[in-house]
């Protein structure tokens, strides 16, 4: 028995899953089943990587996810649409999916899983997050038995390399993003890494299979790297710190430490600071690595390279093996195996911002004069925020820097100390608002 491929796209994923299928020597022997029987692309006379023969390749992608002779079909042109209507069209005919499409499984994911079960096929994603990282399958099978209390991850390969530059060298954001889009790192057009939207893309869908449920993106609290400065980055590591883009979904707490209702999630992407003795930061460069801490189990981190053709194509390649390996040995049953298939349907409550428990770092620029310190005190103690450290350190031009560190606070309190803070005739501006991991 073997099983035919679709391929939409034969860009760097498209490319890297042809040559691991087209390379099968040493690696598992069912791909001796697999054929790549269509792939679809948008021009038949572009260079290839790879060498494909002329009469599978057309630029008719419907006619691929209608073709009943294809079993898998392989989504990995990316974007919203058409591939969004390609996978509910390959579907509705009875065609398994594998995708490395986050931006459409979080935002349509719904539609497409709820389609999915109806037609009794698989949707596989493990290249959505983290690349070639296994975490996906992980989540659904080897730690299905624990009771999850966090993910937290770097998701974002392109942040996390400006991030670490802005460390090792001291430069600041702008002038290495424009760098990193020079050297191929960061597209030309950087909204969706740099303002955080890829990465929460990637922890809805980690979100969504830890606590089973699904998870609507609008919720998702979502901040960039843009207003991180070269400032922040050295106070941060005199503190003990390094700053990370932290996509974060767990369960939240409130400032007494009584659990707000079990039900209720916080998922948020945001820039942290995080203690320079915690695992996640040492991941540097354009790695990714995710921490998933549950019970019994404890922590587990998954790291290794976020993107590229390899890694991704990896993963794609081990969707279609497992979809494949179960339909060599179902027979005849359309049941869909459970630790494989999607089928819860309600939605996970997402917890208000405002009533999300962490520490924050704030770095204020005030007048140099007797009391300041003093009266950033009272207006954080007004609202109940309590503080870990409080320090001058430094002038910036006349102005005084002064860094401040909290304990654990809802950070509705924390906006509201900022807000009457902000009112302060001595306070000239708040250039800097961080979460403390």
């Amino acid at each position: 028995m073997g099983f035919k491929v679709g391929l939409l796209g034969l860009g760097t994923v498209g490319t890297g899953t042809v040559e691991i299928l087209q390379n099968r020597e040493g690696r598992n022997s069912l791909l001796q089943e697999i054929e790549i029987y269509r792939v679809g692309v948008r021009s038949l006379n572009k260079q290839r990587l790879v060498s494909l023969p002329s009469e599978i390749m057309t630029t008719d992608l419907e006619a691929i996810v209608t073709d009943p002779e294809i079993d898998i079909v392989v989504e990995v042109m990316g974007g919203l649409e058409p591939a969004r209507s390609l996978m509910l069209k390959a579907i509705a005919h009875g065609k398994h999916i594998v995708t490395a499409n986050k931006a459409a499984i979080a935002r349509y994911g719904d539609e497409i899983f709820t389609a999915a079960e109806k037609a009794g096929v698989y949707v596989l994603l493990e290249a959505a997050v983290g690349g070639g990282i296994p975490v996906i399958q992980p989540l659904k099978q080897s730690l299905g038995v624990n009771r999850i209390h966090s993910i937290t991850g770097i998701v974002n390969g392109t942040t996390n390399y400006i991030l670490t530059r802005m460390q090792t060298e001291g430069g600041e954001f702008a002038d290495i993003l424009a760098d990193a889009q020079q050297l191929g790192y960061a597209e030309a057009d950087p909204t969706a890494d740099v303002d955080g939207f890829d990465a929460a893309d990637k922890i809805a869908i980690l979100a969504s299979l830890a606590f089973g449920g699904r998870i609507k993106l609008q919720d998702v609290s979502c901040e960039g790297i843009r207003q991180v400065s070269a400032v922040d980055i050295a106070y941060a590591e005199k503190l003990g710190f390094a700053i990370k883009l932290l996509a974060v979904a767990k369960r939240p707490e409130t400032a007494s430490n009584e659990a707000l209702d079990p039900e209720m999630l916080q998922v948020s992407v945001q820039p942290t600071l995080v203690p320079l003795i915690h695992p996640l930061a040492s991941v540097g460069g354009v790695y990714n690595a995710i921490l998933v801490e549950g019970e019994p189990i404890g922590q587990v981190m998954f790291f290794g390279p976020g993107a590229g053709s390899g890694p991704t194509a990896s993963a794609v390649v081990s969707d279609i093996l497992n979809i494949a390996a179960v339909l060599k040995t179902a027979g005849t049953t359309h049941q869909l195996h459970p630790l494989l298939s999607c089928s819860h349907q309600h939605y996970c409550r997402i917890a208000p911002i405002s009533e999300v428990v962490t520490r924050f770092y704030a770095r204020f620029l005030t007048k140099d004069r007797p009391g300041v310190i003093g009266n950033l005190g009272t207006c954080f103690g007004n609202h109940n925020v309590s503080l870990e450290s409080v320090v001058q350190a430094g002038f910036f031009g006349e102005l005084a820097e002064i860094v401040v560190v909290t304990q654990d606070v809802r950070t509705g309190n924390v906006r509201q100390a900022l807000n009457e803070i902000r009112t302060l005739e001595a306070v000239e501006s708040i250039p800097s608002i961080l979460q403390v991991l």
